[in-house]
């Protein structure tokens, strides 16, 4: 039994955006709350160290969470927009050869 190949989707381009915007939206949020989580646990841990009662935890959000969350979503930004539009040109590409390869058979 033979079956049909899939077809390829057509690429839309408009949709890069989009698809970028919310990769670095939930990487950047994931990145932060694990900084802050790593952060608070520093902050607290050292202020057992220096047997301090009331540590500021501000600390964590404004000076380790936050720069860091800044950092990976400028990372993100930028590779997730070269692997998208690389995506976007294969699948114009295979779309062009499944389209040649029809029009031959």
């Amino acid at each position: 039994m033979r079956s049909e190949p899939t077809p390829v989707l057509k690429p839309k381009w408009y949709l890069i955006p989009v698809r970028v915007l919310l990769v670095t939206f939930i990487v950047t949020l994931l990145s932060f709350a694990i900084s802050l989580l790593l952060g608070i646990a520093g902050i607290v841990l050292a202020a057992r160290l220096r047997h301090v009662t009331h540590p500021n935890l501000t600390i964590a959000y404004r000076h380790i969470a936050l720069p860091a969350a800044a950092m990976v979503a400028g990372v993100v930004v930028i590779s997730a927009c070269v692997m998208e539009v690389r995506r976007y040109r294969q699948l114009k590409t295979l779309r062009r050869m499944e389209d040649q390869m029809q029009r031959a058979s």
